[in-house]
């Protein structure tokens, strides 16, 4: 037995300051428990924990459809067009101002068309030529045309 009382005194404090920090830690626990039990009515917890587990693994295959739905998604907006060239110009000496102009409008892959109207005092005059990954299929394109698809490369998607 411990004779002294100072020395008895002191392991008592020390005693009493371990039982009301595991009171305290037990109190935080029990509080975090019935925090997370809180509705649900007897049932134990591997029951809470398999529903969770099934939830989260529902998650998963919800999460992955929305994956494959967006990676369709950007296939299908590599399609679309969406970059935008424009020009003005004037072709001829004997005309004013730049009544002339070419747009050329391509989708994500540079393919899409380029026209061009060509105004002059008699009459106005519309081409158009399609553009297949920058590029005229069978016809050359004039120094104007080119401006716009590069123009058009240059546009934000």
């Amino acid at each position: 037995m411990i004779s002294n009382p100072i020395l008895l005194n002191i392991v008592i404090i020390i005693c009493l300051l371990w039982l009301t920090t595991l009171t305290f830690m037990l109190w935080q626990n029990t509080r975090h428990y019935n925090r997370l039990t809180k509705g649900i009515k007897k049932k134990e917890l591997h029951e809470i924990l398999d529903q969770l587990l099934t939830q989260l693994k529902d998650n998963k295959q919800e999460t992955e459809k929305l994956r494959e739905w967006l990676a369709k998604l950007e296939k299908q907006e590599s399609l679309d067009l969406k970059k935008v060239g424009f020009i003005r110009f004037n072709p001829f000496a004997d005309t004013g101002g730049n009544q002339s102009f070419c747009v050329a409008i391509l989708d994500g892959h540079d393919s899409g068309i380029v026209i061009s109207s060509l105004h002059s005092r008699d009459q106005t005059r519309v081409y158009a030529k399609a553009i297949t990954a920058g590029k005229a299929e069978g016809q050359a394109l004039s120094k104007d045309e080119k401006e716009a698809i590069r123009i058009a490369h240059e546009s934000p998607d």
